[in-house]
């Protein structure tokens, strides 16, 4: 197999802290993270010679980590789901610095939880990683309209949820066949 180019690999280098950030504020688990971000990491750098100079590594790498993610999903389907108090609790053990409002931090991670994946991951992508629509419904190969909607869906459901309005009234997607 023939190595990656040295400049390829610092381009790799250099989209690491936003795959990471990424990948934490996806599976909100930190060991769950690095796994993420470590096997997005080998399968791009086995993949390299598929990545096209003319897209952003970035975007790129996001959408390794999101299909990644995903493979990770289908295969656990059958583990047990942890319940929402105790990660609370385990969350609490890990972190070392909270920072100054750590009432409005958890408030947010817990409405973060409430959304569905399909409203989350749009949110997280265009709202932490910055990325455009064009490049969210790039990476998560659905169209931009669709990124759209689910975007105003999860911002409104956030609303609600932060205006402290119980979860029940906030409506989930339907899917219309």
């Amino acid at each position: 197999m023939v190595q990656a180019p040295t400049s390829f690999r610092q381009q790799l280098l250099g989209a690491i802290p936003r795959l990471r950030r990424y990948a934490h504020s996806l599976v909100m688990d930190a060991s769950a993270a690095d796994d993420l971000v470590q096997t997005t990491l080998e399968r791009a750098l086995s993949h390299w010679h598929q990545f096209d100079q003319q897209r952003d590594i970035v975007v790129w790498m996001l959408s390794i980590a999101h299909n990644a993610h995903r493979d990770t999903q289908r295969r656990n389907m059958r583990l047990l789901i942890i319940d929402p108090q105790a990660l609370q609790v385990e969350q609490d053990l890990q972190r070392s610095d909270p920072g100054a409002d750590v009432g409005l931090r958890m408030d947010l991670l817990a409405a973060l939880q409430h959304l569905s994946p399909e409203q989350r991951e749009p949110l997280l992508l265009v709202s932490v990683e910055d990325l455009s629509y064009a490049e969210c419904a790039e990476v998560l190969r659905i169209p931009i309209g669709t990124v759209m909607s689910r975007i105003s869906r999860a911002r409104a459901a956030l609303r609600v949820l932060l205006d402290g309005k119980p979860a029940a009234t906030v409506r989930a997607l339907h899917r219309v066949v």
